[in-house]
């Protein structure tokens, strides 16, 4: 009697024709996070009070204890205590009301313009490095342009150019990323463009934009979240430092760097905290998104993982 064939379930597409993800690949993502939570218990941290500053951007509305633009001049230069606990402005609005909802304008521009900056840096790196020739010469060369200038000095010019708001200062902010973003995912793709699967899908006749998509863009994702990640903080200190000098968030908009712009510089002696929780938010923002881009850099990158 002939032993029966023994048959192996292997993830296949489902009726809707998707694939469905296999146990070992749900097995190795959580391996992965367990490895990263243990090797780098600081980004890990770092990453656990990111979530937790969304959760309250989010629920902004909920938390925040006054309405943040509500004016309320017999409340003016109130001192920290139970009813506000980090104290009022000289428009009498609650300062801890105005930092959470802060909070949400600083997360909606960091990663606007870091997600923005890294995305059309890293197509024009990829596209730079597999054309080459002339394209990438005239790329780079517009590339050190860009980076002759400070990013803020580039995104004072820009902000100047379109005018202040959210918008136009995400757009200032990530135009001003992408010449260092292209720098870093063009030395990627340049070591990829010689490797042997795309000399083979070049060779089977795969157009260009098929190559670059398919084999080029994935490989190049490591580098591409390092930078999203190292550009966060500095995204946000851009948009405090623009809203300070007045061309970034306008009135009523609560925003940190405006916070601390106008009244609190002129009454700085008199009511120091409307100086002090706008810069600890800011400064521990900045802090905690450069330690989660370390420690994700030190993880994906290969030459560093030891």
């Amino acid at each position: 009697m002939a032993e029966p064939r023994r048959v192996i379930a292997t993830p296949g597409p489902n009726v809707e024709g998707r694939r469905v993800p296999s146990l070992a690949t749900k097995r190795h993502g959580a391996s992965w996070l367990a490895r990263f939570v243990r090797r780098y218990p600081l980004g890990a941290a770092a990453a656990v009070a990111i979530m937790i500053m969304a959760v309250v951007a989010a629920l902004a509305g909920t938390l925040a204890p006054y309405d943040p633009v509500a004016n309320d001049f017999g409340a003016m230069f109130g001192r920290p205590g139970a009813t506000h606990w980090f104290g009022t402005d000289a428009y009498g609005r609650d300062v801890l009301s105005r930092i959470i909802y802060g909070a949400r304008t600083a997360l909606l521009v960091g990663f606007g313009a870091s997600l923005a900056g890294a995305t059309l840096g890293a197509m024009i790196g990829v596209a730079s490095a597999y054309f080459g020739g002339t394209t990438d010469l005239l790329i780079q060369r517009l590339a050190d342009i860009m980076i002759s200038f400070p990013i803020i000095i580039l995104a004072l010019a820009i902000v100047a150019i379109l005018g202040s708001g959210i918008q136009n200062l995400i757009l200032a902010i990530g135009l001003s990323f992408v010449p260092r973003i292209e720098l870093v995912v063009r030395a990627s793709a340049l070591s990829i463009r010689r490797t042997t699967y795309v000399e083979a899908a070049r060779a089977i006749g795969a157009g260009h934009w098929r190559i670059i998509f398919r084999h080029m863009v994935p490989n190049v994702v490591a580098p591409y979240l390092v930078m999203v990640t190292a550009f966060l903080g500095q995204a946000i200190l851009l948009e405090a430092s623009l809203s300070f000098l007045g061309l970034g968030i306008n009135e009523p908009t609560a925003a940190w760097g405006l916070m601390l712009s106008g009244a609190a510089v002129e009454f700085v002696q008199r009511a120091p905290w409307m100086a002090v929780f706008p810069g600890l938010a800011i400064t521990t923002t900045v802090l905690t998104f450069n330690v989660l881009g370390d420690a994700l850099r030190d993880a994906l990158d290969p030459r560093l993982r030891t």
